[in-house]
């Protein structure tokens, strides 16, 4: 950076400082005007340079004069000595003081043009300096992003560029990588939180800077689809032109690093879902084929369980991620999340699932040939998960019986629409007919009727049912509805 100080100490130029309470701001041109009031063609980061012609005979004009250049942001003024003014105007030294303005006497051999002319290189060599030290800052930053660890690699080389700290936030203002960098204590989380969710309910794809008294801290958003996450980088209070184009190429790389791991994600997951879906074809090797294209991919289990489980899309998702880096095969099939479990390991890994708010079935042991078929049982036993039952095993299925594979109410409907025309004494009478597997005999004795009162309830019993208590299907049906029916009608 070029500063006021800077220019003034160049030996070449012989300059004498009058008054310089800014030394250290930057200077972006130098202009020549001897106009009273040159205020308007100022655009802010001058040296203003005069010989004064039109001030001969000021006074009190000067406090205007230096107020207004002020205004315009000009960055100190020359006042050339031996033509209209043997030494600078005591008006002009009292103005630059009331007004906090650099000011410096040009002695007279001094062209105002070579003021100018070596203003003009030092900017110059200032644009190539940045511009190399630019080149070097990307070239350092290409160089981590092309390592194995390349998103914490960008953000430590990032960091040493700025001296300062870097980390990365997610949408909702925490910090989910970092904070890495000398400075990393000072980044403030509690205030860049806030930050961020402000841009990411903006929608538009800004940045923001802060600054304080410690430094200054950019943030911006990462990659190209969505805003999922945020740069914030720490560094002094000015940055210079090569750190900003630092901070904006470790911007696009961590981006294009974010975009890939996206990418890599996503193909993942779809090698995943069609390995899970080949496995429960029953096409095992084909499917373990597919796994191995990722290095350290897990193995389909000779002894496995299917587990399913359900709920809002975001778990399930989060929940196939978390079982992939638990070398668990998982997918999303069919709207669900479908893990190929070892045997020994689904109990535990469904009640897992169900701590994050799923419901799961766990299907019977099978072979790897036989996934399919742990498959069913295990949507079989999701249908009977509820909320206050959030885990159901094929193994409990099994020990309810049939009914365990009717829903309560339909069970329900179809007792009371198979058996609605039967009164109590008939309802006993079945039960006891079916209890003993048709015997009239053995329901005369338990019930303490005789044969023919037996027979005849069962003529009337059988004539209230669709069809005849000889046939095994009538019984079975006669059985599960008698199981079904609500508790004061049993």
């Amino acid at each position: 950076m070029v500063t006021v100080g800077a220019v003034l100490a160049d030996k070449e130029l012989s300059l004498v400082p009058v008054f310089l309470p800014h030394p250290d701001i930057e200077v972006r041109w130098v202009a020549t005007s001897e106009l009273p009031d040159p205020a308007p063609f100022f655009e802010g980061g001058e040296i203003l340079l005069t010989t004064g012609l039109q001030t001969a005979d000021w006074d009190r004009e000067w406090d205007g004069y230096v107020r207004s250049l002020v205004d315009a942001g000009i960055v100190g003024i020359g006042i050339g000595t031996g033509l209209t003014f043997a030494s600078p105007p005591t008006g002009l030294v009292a103005a630059c003081r009331s007004n906090d303005v650099n000011l410096f006497e040009v002695p007279h051999g001094i062209p105002f043009v070579a003021i100018s002319h070596r203003t003009s290189q030092m900017l110059a060599a200032q644009r190539e300096e940045a511009a190399r030290r630019a080149l070097s800052y990307q070239r350092k930053l290409t160089a981590a992003a092309a390592t194995p660890n390349a998103e914490l690699a960008v953000m430590e080389a990032l960091a040493r560029i700025l001296e300062g700290a870097v980390a990365i936030l997610g949408a909702d203002g925490h910090v989910v990588l970092g904070a890495v960098g000398e400075r990393r204590a000072e980044l403030d989380q509690a205030a860049l939180g806030p930050e961020v969710v402000r841009l990411r309910d903006r929608g538009s794809r800004s940045a923001t800077t802060l600054s304080d008294a410690t430094g200054t801290t950019v943030l911006q958003p990462l990659g190209v689809s969505g805003r999922s996450s945020f740069l914030a980088a720490t560094g002094p209070s000015r940055l210079s032109d090569a750190q900003r184009s630092a901070i904006t190429t470790a911007v696009a790389l961590l981006g294009l690093i974010e975009e890939q791991a996206r990418s890599a994600a996503a193909t993942r997951r779809r090698l995943r879902s069609r390995a899970v879906e080949l496995a429960l074809a029953g096409d095992a090797r084909t499917s373990q084929l597919l796994l191995d294209v990722e290095p350290g991919a897990p193995e389909i289990p000779k002894e496995l369980r299917i587990v399913l489980a359900a709920g809002e899309t975001e778990s399930l998702t989060a929940a196939v991620e978390s079982l992939a880096e638990a070398q668990v095969i998982a997918a999303e099939h069919n709207d669900r999340l479908c893990a190929i479990a070892p045997a020994e390991q689904a109990v535990t890994l469904s009640s897992e699932l169900a701590g994050n708010g799923l419901l799961v079935g766990v299907g019977n042991t099978a072979g790897a040939a036989e996934a399919g078929v742990s498959y069913r049982t295990a949507a079989l036993a999701l249908a009977q998960a509820t909320p206050a039952i959030p885990v159901i095993t094929w193994d409990r299925v099994v020990a309810q019986g049939p009914l365990g594979l009717i829903d309560p109410q339909g069970a329900r409907a179809f007792a009371t629409g198979f058996l609605g025309g039967l009164d109590e004494d008939q309802l006993d009478t079945l039960r006891c007919f079916l209890r003993h597997h048709g015997s009239r005999l053995k329901v005369a004795e338990e019930l303490g009727l005789h044969r023919n009162t037996v027979r005849n309830r069962l003529d009337a019993i059988e004539a209230g049912l669709p069809g005849s208590l000889d046939d095994p299907q009538t019984r079975v049906s006669a059985w599960i509805a008698l199981q079904s029916l609500p508790e004061r009608a049993r």
